[in-house]
Parts: C-alpha cells; sequence; structure tokens
C-alpha cells in the first residue's frame, strides 16, 4: 500500500486494522469504543490476545476438567499439551522452587522418576489432580507459569498465520508481561519474607568487617536493586526483540521480490526469497516455544531469588 511504501516496520506494527488480500478488501478496519466520554480505539493486537487467551480456554479447559475428575488426558491433541504443561511443571517449576516436604514425596522423588510417568500405582489422571495437595511450594505459582507460558507461546504462533501477527512483538505486550513477573516475584518474596524482608534480602549477608560492611552494604544493595529492575526489564526485551526480528527479516526477504519485479533479477530472487522466508518461518516456529520457555524459566528463578533467603 502506498501510505506504507516509507515504513518498512508496519507489518509488525500494531493497527487499528488488520490487512487482508486485495480480493477481500484490502484492509479490515476495527471499531472504537466510547468509554467515559472517549473513543477507545481497538487494535490488531489486543484482538489478537484475545484471541490467545481463548485458543489456552478452549485447549485447556476440556484438559482440566478430565484430569480433575481423576481421567486421563485422550487422544492425541490433549497428551500433547499435557505433556507440555507437565514438563513446564516437573522440568522447571518443582526444580527451581524447592523440592517436596512431605516424607513420602521425598521417597519418591529419591526412588522414582517423578513427571509423567505413574506415581505410586496411581493413573497419571489421578497423579497430576492430586498435585494440589502434595504441598509441593512450587505448585503456588505453577498456575502463574503456565498462564505466561502458554499465553506467550500461542501470541508467538499467530505471528504465523497470514495477514495477523504476533502481540510479543510489541514492546508495550512484553512489557506488562514483564511488569506482572516482576509483581508475581515480590508477592512471592513479600510472603515468604515480609514485604520489608523480601527488599532486604537483596543484599546477602557478609562476613566481614564492620567498616567494611558499611562501605559495601548500601553499594550492594543500590547495585542488586537496580538489578532486579533491569532482569525483568531485559525480559520485555528479549521477547519484543526476537519476535519481531524475525518477523522483520521475513518482511526484508519478501520486500526484495518487490524491488526487483521489474528487471530480469526477478526469476533469480524470487525462488531465493521464498526459500528464505520458508527456513526463517521455520526457525521462528522454534523461536516462538523456545521464547516462551525462556520467558517462563527467567520468571520461575526470579520467584525463587525474590522468595528465598541467601
Amino acid at each position: 500500500m502506498a501510505e506504507h511504501g516509507n515504513d518498512p516496520f508496519h507489518h509488525v506494527r500494531d493497527a487499528s486494522y488488520f490487512e487482508l488480500p486485495q480480493f477481500l478488501g484490502g484492509e479490515l478496519h476495527l471499531p472504537s469504543i466510547p468509554l467515559f466520554g472517549y473513543e477507545f480505539q481497538l487494535t490488531k493486537f489486543m484482538v489478537l490476545q484475545v484471541v490467545a487467551g481463548l485458543i489456552t480456554l478452549v485447549i485447556f479447559r476440556g484438559l482440566a476438567k478430565n484430569i480433575a475428575g481423576g481421567q486421563p488426558p485422550r487422544g492425541a491433541w490433549n497428551n500433547f499439551w499435557e505433556m507440555v504443561a507437565m514438563y513446564i511443571r516437573d522440568n522447571v517449576v518443582r526444580p527451581t522452587l524447592g523440592a517436596h516436604h512431605h516424607p513420602e514425596e521425598e521417597l519418591a522423588i529419591e526412588g522414582e522418576p517423578h513427571g509423567v510417568e505413574q506415581i505410586h500405582g496411581h493413573s497419571h489422571g489421578q497423579a497430576h489432580a492430586e498435585a494440589k495437595h502434595s504441598g509441593h511450594p512450587g505448585d503456588r505459582y505453577l498456575p502463574f507459569i503456565w498462564t505466561c507460558f502458554f499465553y506467550i507461546l500461542f501470541c508467538n504462533l499467530l505471528g504465523a498465520v497470514p495477514w495477523l501477527g504476533s502481540p510479543t512483538g510489541n514492546i508495550n505486550v512484553t512489557g506488562m508481561l514483564a511488569l506482572m513477573a516482576f509483581g508475581c516475584t515480590f508477592i512471592a518474596g513479600a510472603r515468604e519474607l515480609g514485604a520489608g524482608g523480601f527488599w532486604a534480602n537483596l543484599c546477602p549477608p557478609l562476613d566481614a568487617p564492620p567498616w567494611m560492611k558499611f562501605v559495601l552494604v548500601p553499594m550492594m544493595y543500590i547495585i542488586e536493586t537496580v538489578g532486579l529492575f533491569i532482569k525483568h526489564g531485559v525480559l520485555a526485551v528479549r521477547l519484543f526483540a526476537n519476535i519481531m526480528g524475525g518477523h522483520t527479516v521475513i518482511g526484508v526477504m519478501l520486500g526484495f521480490i518487490g524491488l526487483v519485479a521489474d528487471t530480469g533479477l526477478w526469476y533469480l530472487v524470487t525462488p531465493a526469497s521464498i526459500l528464505g522466508q520458508v527456513g526463517i518461518g521455520l526457525l521462528e516456529l522454534f523461536v516462538a516455544f523456545l521464547q516462551a520457555y525462556v520467558f517462563a524459566f527467567l520468571a520461575t528463578i526470579f520467584i525463587a531469588m525474590g522468595s528465598h533467603p541467601h
């Protein structure tokens, strides 16, 4: 479109419309909603975030009902998503946020593999239904980590659908996700150590002479406090940069075709560009899962750091 000719990033920016093929009208404009005397404009990424939430609800609502009733998941589709959820639980959240407190669970950990296998003769569905009674400290924060992982994953994957986009390619979206992670870190720390204890815990105890502590403690406290905010800020920047960067590369490769459309190079550039886009697209599918995992893993580490004394 002519109005986008000088903006090579328009395809990864948020907008008040969806771009469609010309035979479908070219653009699907989104309405604005009157709210408290103002016009609240719906945007593409707002709609896609709702879509990601609905996809999560549709997939896991039925799966959760079966597991809560002690029934194993049925079919390859449900088993795949349960496998992903159990991987996050057993390989990210529980190992990072501590071990079981119950003696029988300690024996299960030491004597048996824990994860998607059967535990103490129970079916997998029964074992998972009993997770909320297991007393594992990590299970308290598991719903938040699961929500982050699957929400980010589906937002990422929507970018692989033509004429849609990835909301996680917008710094405002990833910034709010990072802010939620920071909030969960603070809540976890305040719950375990107290609100004041959370901030005091940023500076580890020093085995040093008093005069040295007088110099080092304020310095370390400032460094650790700033580092706490930087770590969560990096969560937002990493996710945003990876998703936006991938889509930008695909857009640039597609633009090569238009640049040589009126030259003899078109026959050479077009197949090379298409093959390049296919390769980058496959890489983007991997990155969609990887970045959701990285965000969930780092958020879990930050929660553990904030809720455990040095």
